[in-house]
């Protein structure tokens, strides 16, 4: 496979995770770019790229990240609700915890490639996500609106989103049902999967809620690549089937600390 066709496999997810850290498509494209051209620049960056794949990817992107983060935030002139929420939250939890905290869950990196990425030790890791889980369960319980079609994982998703202290408003295997629930109660929080019982489509359902109100949603798919595609606005929050307990333990809290609902710009 050629370095082009490698990084090209990677960089859904990439893009996925600038997303996320920074809570904005826009900001999060740019550094995007910004590691590409910085790839192409350095001959020993795309010796590492070739040898080493996912890893030295993201330690580019890092590298970048660290340097010039703050200097990108604060110059936005050109923000939205979203990414106001971001940076005001984001004086409340360091940029390094956040990292570690997504690193491990999000993009379900060990420890050890973590701290590669980073340039830290393990130790410093581990204790950055510790110290970010309990910056982020500080956030108030809320209401969540499951819309799942497969019983089992609605279940599952049930009991991880009860254990976490918040309450269920409604499930919801077709976009009429979820209605239905939104008609009774608005949620606090979506967790959508794409493709439901009758044909019909999550995204449809979400676009329903959204309509009436400012929510997040976190959506929960076995097809990311549909919702990757850099053809509309992309969810910041984004699962792929079959999920990790702790990657969706991690984007309930991140959606929340957010506190987060429009479409990104």
């Amino acid at each position: 496979m050629s370095l082009g066709a490698k990084v090209a496999a990677n960089l859904p997810y990439l893009r996925r995770y600038a997303r996320a850290l920074s809570g904005s498509q826009s900001t999060g494209d740019a550094f995007v770019r910004a590691t590409l051209e910085a790839i192409l620049a350095d001959s020993e960056l795309k010796e590492s790229l070739a040898e080493g794949g996912r890893v030295p990817l993201y330690r580019a992107f890092s590298k970048l990240w660290s340097s010039a983060f703050l200097q990108v935030a604060d110059g936005d002139d050109m923000v939205g609700d979203h990414e106001t929420a971001a940076q005001e939250r984001l004086s409340v939890i360091t940029p390094l915890n956040r990292q570690a905290l997504l690193l491990t869950t999000l993009e379900d990196f060990s420890i050890p490639q973590a701290a590669e990425i980073m340039d830290l030790t393990e130790g410093e890791v581990e204790a950055l996500v510790q110290e970010a889980v309990s910056e982020i369960d500080r956030e108030s319980a809320t209401s969540v609106l499951i819309i799942e079609d497969e019983p089992l994982i609605s279940m599952q998703l049930e009991d991880l989103v009860r254990s976490l202290g918040h309450d269920i408003c409604g499930t919801a295997a077709t976009r009429t049902q979820a209605q239905a629930v939104i008609a009774e109660s608005m949620p606090g929080l979506v967790l959508a999967d794409i493709q439901l019982a009758d044909g019909s489509s999550g995204l449809d359902a979400v676009d329903d809620i959204l309509s009436i109100g400012s929510v997040p949603v976190i959506f929960i798919t076995a097809y990311p690549e549909r919702l990757l595609t850099g053809d509309r606005p992309e969810p910041t929050y984004l699962v792929t089937k079959p999920f990790q307990e702790s990657t969706v333990r991690a984007a309930i809290s991140q959606a929340l600390f957010f506190g987060s609902s429009r479409p990104l710009p």
